[in-house]
């Protein structure tokens, strides 16, 4: 299954959240690999935009809030190095839309 590049992708979730360095369970950092900053969020939403566009969704787990999806795959920076992620969206059963969670980077990221 695929999850719709219309998925709700809070800008928070990227300039608060992702692009920003955090003590425990920084993520800035490995984006960063790929030429992703704070300068920059228009065009990491874009490239998980296109991440799930080209990958598949596999479901994770149900529970009270919906059903969370995993996609594995690419990626692309906008220096043109690609990271290994799986991102994490749920479809939230209340609103009835797909909502980015997070990402994770993956051991075989090249």
């Amino acid at each position: 299954m695929k999850i719709p590049v219309d998925a709700v992708i809070a800008p928070d979730k990227l300039t608060r959240y992702l692009l920003i360095f955090r003590e425990e369970d920084d993520k800035s950092k490995f984006l960063s690999l790929a030429g992703f900053t704070l300068d920059n969020p228009d065009e990491l939403e874009a490239a998980l935009r296109n991440h799930i566009h080209e990958a598949e969704a596999f479901e994770q787990k149900v529970n009270a809030y919906g059903v969370f999806y995993e996609v594995p795959g690419p990626l692309k920076g906008v220096n043109g190095h690609i990271l290994q992620i799986t991102s994490i969206w749920l479809f939230e059963k209340a609103r009835d839309e797909f909502r980015f969670i997070t990402l994770k980077g993956r051991k075989d990221d090249a």
